[in-house]
């Protein structure tokens, strides 16, 4: 018999539990960055909405720059109120608070749908909610471009149509998490996880480029296209998610001690044997030193939350109070909060920044800012792989807390002595920024939601991820309308925020890094016992 191929002894070298776990991997890594794709053009056509106004030479025929400041010549009035300042009604000197609100109207509704979501979307299967969800996202991505072809000038139009797609973009994040806890296990969680969250960056920056690519000629087509692409990966979606290994008889990452070869009734009997040896299991001196501040003594009954089920089933969906109890959810939710403001800060105004800074155009603008995603792949996989090694998520983040407020603080510094030095500091604060951001969303929140005495009910997981996104959601939505009011002003205030916003998120955690340090080789995901009624 003839030897096999290299690659097919490669392919067959892959149980079918593992190929349908990298299909999902893959298939939600793609699913999310879509979504990111289609948040980063209002960032890079701020830019092109508003310019420097000019005044037509037609001797020549042939624009010259103008001083945009009062008391200077003012702007050419074209047809269908358009200005050589940019597009009406960001031809005006308040220009950045307008741009502001229009992040401030996508991030407020983003924060408070996102509460919503996690308690709609435990009720409805994901690849339905999911699929809606890119769909709606897709068309008003688009119809906000739209504007640009029917000369829309209403500044209530954009900010409806953001208002809208920030509500319907909530339907994305606790879908993916959900999918991807069903389908992995807490090992290795941090880097598996890590790498997953490069969505995020990835997303980012090719919206950068795509945007780019027309917002000096046709910035409508920054919006149409990248409208386009969410709502097509919605339909993939709707054809190829896959929300649990049990759907198409995959072993379940909680049935650890099960074989593939066997049936469904030997599993369901395996499993309620599990289920009911932890059930009479004492709790381990770990849970009990993370329970309790210094360790020592004996458990308090009200510091065990007790979660509803179904007859002890526990398939029942956590109720938002009862997610709250989990402890760490609270803490990290409000250190997300501030993280993400910083985070989200430089997602809409870093191309402005450099625009201003290093006098680029636009389209060169936005194709720098993607050095700060950059930064965050490589920051989002680091931090993933330290609290894995170390098993502290809390104190992880931390550390990266402490560094990126001196580096922010540089960065408003040395960034305008020259291009060299932006592009530096753009690589070393996304990964410092970006890397608490990435660790709590993604494994800190499936740690919490996936607790082993939650029974792997993912109910739990949607609530928590939920929850967490969130709060982080509102500084997500504050960072930038802080940035549009203090940016007249000049930029250093705006880096003074951001720091001090850093060290607000650093100050959330100080409580869980003490437990982490005094409970050695503690994880987040072990901190609080849970019985079932």
């Amino acid at each position: 018999m003839a030897q096999l191929p290299a690659g097919i002894r490669f392919i067959i070298s892959f149980s079918r539990d593992q190929w349908y776990r990298a299909f999902i991997f893959i298939l939600t890594f793609l699913l999310y960055a879509s979504f990111h794709l289609s948040r980063k053009p209002i960032s890079i056509v701020k830019g092109e909405l508003h310019k420097y106004c000019t005044a037509w030479d037609e001797a020549d025929g042939r624009f010259s720059s103008q001083s945009g400041k009062s008391g200077s010549i003012g702007p050419r009035q074209l047809p269908d109120n358009e200005t050589d300042c940019g597009w009406a009604p960001f031809d005006k000197n308040n220009y950045q608070q307008l741009l502001g609100a229009l992040d401030y109207s996508f991030l407020c509704a983003y924060a408070v749908g996102m509460y919503l979501s996690g308690i709609i979307g435990e009720r409805l299967p994901i690849r339905y909610y999911l699929t809606f969800g890119m769909l709606a996202s897709g068309a008003f991505t688009a119809l906000f471009g739209l504007g640009y072809f029917y000369n829309i000038h209403s500044f209530g139009f954009y900010v409806v149509t953001q208002v809208i797609n920030g509500l319907v973009q909530t339907t994305g994040w606790p879908s993916v998490v959900t999918c991807l806890g069903n389908w992995f296990g807490k090992g290795r969680r941090g880097l598996i996880m890590g790498v997953w969250n490069s969505h995020t960056s990835v997303g980012n920056i090719l919206g950068s480029l795509i945007a780019g690519y027309w917002v000096s000629t046709c910035w409508g087509l920054s919006f149409v296209v990248p409208g386009a692409i969410v709502a097509a990966m919605g339909i993939v979606c709707f054809l190829f998610l896959i929300e649990h290994p049990k759907d198409v008889r995959c072993s379940s990452t909680l049935l650890t001690h099960s074989k593939g070869s066997e049936n469904g009734t030997n599993r369901l009997r395996l499993q309620k044997q599990i289920l009911k040896t932890e059930k009479n299991r004492p709790l381990d001196p770990e849970m009990q030193c993370l329970l309790l501040s210094d360790g020592k003594g004996s458990i308090h009954p009200n510091h065990v939350v007790i979660l509803p089920g179904d007859s002890g089933s526990g398939t029942a969906a956590i109720s938002f109070t009862g997610a709250l109890k989990i402890p760490g959810v609270i803490e990290f939710s409000l250190c997300l909060l501030f993280a993400k403001l910083v985070s989200y800060t430089f997602l809409f105004w870093l191309p402005l920044y450099i625009t201003n800074v290093d006098h680029l155009d636009a389209k060169k603008a936005g194709e720098l800012s993607t050095l700060f995603d950059v930064g965050g792949i490589f920051g989002g996989i680091l931090a993933g792989v330290i609290s894995d090694r170390l098993e502290k998520r809390a104190s992880t983040c931390g550390l990266m807390l402490l560094l990126a407020a001196p580096t922010l603080y540089i960065f408003s510094t040395i960034s305008k002595m020259g291009l060299e030095a932006t592009i530096a500091m753009l690589l070393l604060s996304g990964a410092l920024v970006s890397g608490p951001y990435a660790l709590i969303t993604t494994a800190v929140s499936a740690d919490l939601g996936t607790h082993k005495s939650l029974k792997g009910n993912a109910h739990a997981l949607s609530t928590v991820t939920a929850i967490i996104d969130g709060t982080g959601s509102v500084g997500a939505a504050l960072g930038p309308l802080l940035a549009g009011l203090l940016s007249p002003s000049g930029w250093s205030n705006v880096f003074y925020m951001l720091m001090f916003a850093d060290a607000c998120a650093l100050l959330f955690l100080i409580r869980l890094i003490h437990k982490e340090l005094s409970c050695p080789g503690s994880a987040t995901g072990d901190q609080v016992p849970f019985k079932e009624q």
